[in-house]
């Protein structure tokens, strides 16, 4: 390989690096994470008590199953 080819190549894996690198630094900064957080409020935890929704319409269109969960007190698992 001459030097013309030897510096070509060498230039042009340079140039991908510092690219790679700037696109790296972009994308992965922490300022611009999504996933930071700088709130501190506090939520309530759920209760933990099913309450099912015993609406007229509601209650037309469920199963058997279903309504036997929820009268039991259980979180349904069937449609």
């Amino acid at each position: 390989m001459n030097f013309g080819r030897r510096t070509i190549l060498t230039m042009g894996l340079l140039g991908t690096t510092l690219v790679g690198g700037v696109l790296g630094v972009t994308v992965f900064a922490p300022g611009v994470s999504s996933a930071q957080s700088t709130s501190t409020s506090t939520t309530a935890a759920p209760s933990g008590t099913f309450k099912p929704n015993e609406d007229a319409t509601h209650e037309a269109g469920e199963s058997a199953a279903r309504e036997a969960q929820e009268d039991a007190g259980h979180f349904p698992t069937v449609p």
